[in-house]
């Protein structure tokens, strides 16, 4: 396979995994009580940075909500869409490097992944914490727990079972483009 062809094909998963994150959020939001909760967002960018790369994972993940607050007013731009573009661009980022310099095991699938939630959710709170700063709000330590953790949870678990399964099936059908 040349270049050019890995090339286009990344960057047409790159193009569905973006397409799934504008659609996945009106699928959840049905269930009101926990839809935002579930993070939906966050599913197709951690897929993206494992099966096209930690380049392709980056720049998904930074436009996803910023494009999704443009077009549908959800999450709002400022600052929840901004703070989220960079968590988001950390997760698909480190999902693709990780993913590609440890052992090809099933372990290192949710070491990889666990690692990927970790670094994005503190990218945010230094994220919200910068805007804090340059709106005159505060964002303390309670905050960030409450919103990278607490309110996360069903999220994270949704997360840690959901995505290795995908991107297992993935690497047994031969699709991850990623090493």
């Amino acid at each position: 396979m040349n270049m050019t062809h890995v090339r286009v094909q990344k960057m047409t998963y790159s193009a569905l995994f973006l397409g799934i994150a504008m659609v996945l959020p009106f699928l959840t939001g049905q269930i009101p009580q926990i839809g935002a909760m579930l993070s939906p967002m966050h599913i197709p960018v951690l897929l993206c940075g494992f099966v096209c790369g930690w380049q392709w994972g980056m720049v998904v993940g930074f436009i996803a909500p910023i494009l999704r607050g443009a077009l549908f007013g959800m999450p709002p731009l400022f600052p929840t869409g901004v703070a989220m573009a960079f968590e988001l661009a950390t997760y698909g980022a480190v999902s693709g490097i990780l993913y590609r310099r440890l052992p090809r095991k099933k372990v290192m699938i949710y070491v990889t992944l666990i690692l990927a939630m970790i670094t994005g959710r503190l990218v945010w709170g230094v994220a919200q914490a910068v805007i804090a700063g340059f709106t005159g709000k505060t964002f303390t330590m309670a905050l960030f727990l409450a919103g990278a953790v607490t309110n996360a949870i069903p999220g994270i678990i949704l997360h840690i079972v959901l995505i290795p399964l995908l991107v297992m099936a993935m690497e047994h059908i031969g699709l991850t483009l990623n090493g």
